[in-house]
């Protein structure tokens, strides 16, 4: 606690204080009073004495006041020391769960330069929550609060209070002692376990996850604020990689993290400027030789004219929070181009897995619609089954919402995701694709074959249409033909291309002749 320091009114009055008490005593060493006593006697003619006791009552309510002042400016001092106290805890401590904060961890890692001779021994945990975005948006603000004070409260059972740290939204960094040799592993999967348990609030149970990074201090770095540096890195390898992880820092990571930044800072430059556009890829029907619609495939071309692949860029624009502006941008422009071609041909687009837990995605996707004019049979969006299951609850309102406003929906990557046939049942599936991982090798494969038979069986038994991807040789289409798939889709049928370069007789005519 600071040292109060007296102010200067209160110095002054203790000066005049003092000369009081000095004047007092010194008359009572030298018998003033007598002397006062004889002077008094000899001219009683005046009213001396009164006037003596009047100013002794006067001193003496002088005496009172000033204690009384003393008090007053006492607690003035005391209140102003605590308001800046109070101003000081606020600074270093986050309001909403009352952990310390990010500034309260820099003045921890500045200290611990200044005291070397005393280095201690850390393990620092980066901590992000998964699907804590999710929470915000589909239950709201106050929700997510509940969560996050859960979540630190849940920390801080794990550690000592004033270990665990709160950066802002979702992120936490906890600096954990070390003392023998800890299986730090394990304890950034004790971190992950109780943070994973489920959470109730007003009967709305949430489940959530996170990603652990850990770096270790002075090993990785004698510089506490670059270890955390560190384990940040770490923890966004563990989150690109999957959820409910704990990655330990390599120094090979930076090199990952510094690539990621770059592709988010040009990412969002790109579709600032629209420069990520739609290529389309034919829908061909096998039994006619027919163009029946076009893919929409996001391709984005940088200022040096390379290809940035959309495996590269896609999950960027998910973890930054940039796929709703993506997606909108690229489905306003294919519909638009649609809206040229022949009225028999169908535009199909691939929604994000992450979109699919958006409740609001069902309404944005049928105003762009109608803001574009384009019919909603002539649109044909595609999901995975792997973004299904991620919300399954959210994934039936926003899809029952689009067939109903009859937009067509197709099953991508059958056979490569969870509980296949469950989908099937409980969806309303215009068309299901066959994964490219069949269609590669199903030739000279004969279980590849087998379950290829089955899934068109499935589809003719179930009234839905399959497309097979990735066709690349005569031998496969021929076959796929053979076997009933009704249409196909890959390099030997067309090669991705701008609407632009589209041929003549796709936009005019619909269709494609093989020879």
């Amino acid at each position: 606690m600071p040292r109060i320091q007296p102010t200067r009114p209160q110095r002054e009055i203790l000066a005049w204080l003092s000369i009081f008490l000095a004047l007092f005593c010194l008359s009572w060493h030298f018998e003033w009073h007598e002397g006062l006593d004889e002077f008094i006697e000899k001219h009683h003619d005046y009213p001396l004495d009164h006037a003596l006791l009047a100013l002794n009552i006067s001193g003496f309510l002088g005496l009172i006041y000033s204690a009384l002042r003393i008090r007053d400016l006492s607690r003035e001092v005391n209140r102003r020391l605590q308001a800046e106290k109070n101003v000081d805890w606020i600074a270093c401590h986050d309001t909403l769960t009352e952990l310390p904060n990010r500034r309260f961890l820099e003045s921890v890692c500045a200290q611990s330069m200044s005291d070397q001779r005393t280095q201690e021994s850390y393990a620092v945990f980066s901590i992000d929550l998964d699907g804590f975005k999710k929470v915000n948006d589909l239950l709201g603000h106050d929700h997510g609060d509940a969560v996050l004070k859960a979540v630190a409260q849940r920390l801080s059972s794990l550690f000592p209070r004033d270990r665990v740290f709160r950066l802002g939204g979702d992120e936490f960094v906890v600096l954990a002692r070390r003392t023998g040799n800890p299986d730090l592993v394990a304890l950034g999967n004790r971190i992950v376990s109780v943070i994973s348990k489920p959470f109730t609030f007003n009967g709305i149970a949430v489940d959530l996850g996170a990603s652990v990074g850990f770096a270790l201090y002075p090993e990785n770095d004698d510089e506490l604020s670059q270890v955390i540096r560190h384990s940040d890195c770490a923890m966004y390898v563990a989150k690109k990689q999957g959820r409910n992880l704990v990655k330990p820092f390599v120094v090979s990571m930076h090199d990952e993290l510094a690539k990621r930044i770059r592709v988010e800072a040009d990412l969002r430059s790109a579709i600032r400027n629209a420069e990520i556009v739609p290529y389309y890829q034919p829908l061909v029907d096998l039994k006619t030789n027919e163009i029946i619609g076009f893919e929409a495939l996001a391709r984005w071309k940088t200022a040096s004219g390379e290809f940035v692949p959309p495996s590269e860029f896609i999950p960027v624009a998910e973890e930054a929070g940039l796929i709703v502006e993506l997606t909108d941008q690229l489905l306003r422009h294919a519909c638009t181009d649609a809206l040229s071609w022949p009225s028999n041909l169908v535009l199909s687009f691939n929604l994000s897995p992450i979109q699919l837990s958006d409740r609001l995605l069902g309404l944005r996707i049928l105003k762009i619609l109608g803001d574009v004019g384009l019919p909603a049979h002539r649109i044909e969006l595609e999901v995975t089954e792997s973004a299904i299951i991620q919300d399954a609850v959210t994934a039936r309102i926003v899809l029952d919402d689009l067939v109903n406003a009859g937009v067509r929906i197709a099953l991508d990557d059958f056979g490569t995701g969870y509980s296949s046939l469950s989908q099937l049942s409980s969806y309303r599936f215009d068309k299901i694709k066959i994964d490219r991982s069949f269609v590669s090798s199903f030739e000279t494969n004969d279980k590849q074959d087998k379950v290829i038979k089955a899934i068109i069986a499935l589809g003719t038994g179930l009234g839905v249409t399959i497309t097979a991807e990735g066709i690349e040789e005569e031998s496969q289409r021929q076959r796929l033909q053979d076997l009933g798939c009704d249409i196909g889709q890959g390099y030997l049928l067309g090669r991705p291309a701008p609407a632009e370069s589209l041929a003549a007789d796709h936009v005019s005519a619909g269709l494609s002749q093989r020879g």
